[in-house]
């Protein structure tokens, strides 16, 4: 029924701080920007190696994120990396901080968390 995940959408509550993050620190690729004067609201649309992944979203006075302790809904969004210290350094440089690195018991392999501008979760999971 399902071919593959299409996008994650995700609302930010400063639209040029986070379209820097994610395309200046992360370095998505812009497809395309779209400013819905009804709505008073940004949509901004992005890929990852040629493949549409995230559709970031500004809407006035939006409530914020529950994050700790977790809370019921989407958790994170995770992006494969090959090499996750060197991931890590990478962002460093941009003031990016990672939690620290963490074994999957179950896959074997390593993985961190880093956040966007608004405390959203985005895990860094080594291939």
């Amino acid at each position: 029924m399902f071919n593959r995940i299409h996008h994650t959408a995700i609302i930010c509550s400063d639209y040029e701080r986070s379209k820097t993050f994610y395309t200046e620190v992360l370095g998505l690729k812009i497809i395309r920007e779209t400013f819905r004067k009804e709505r008073n609201s940004y949509k901004l649309d992005l890929s990852l190696n040629g493949e549409y992944v995230i559709e970031l979203f500004s809407f006035p006075d939006t409530p914020k994120r529950l994050s700790r302790p977790e809370a019921t809904g989407l958790r994170h969004i995770a992006f494969e990396v090959d090499d996750l210290k060197k991931a890590i350094d990478t962002l460093r440089k941009s003031n990016v901080p990672a939690e620290p690195i963490r074994l999957d018991e179950i896959t074997n392999k390593h993985f961190t968390f880093i956040f966007d501008p608004d405390d959203l979760p985005i895990e860094l999971y080594e291939k």
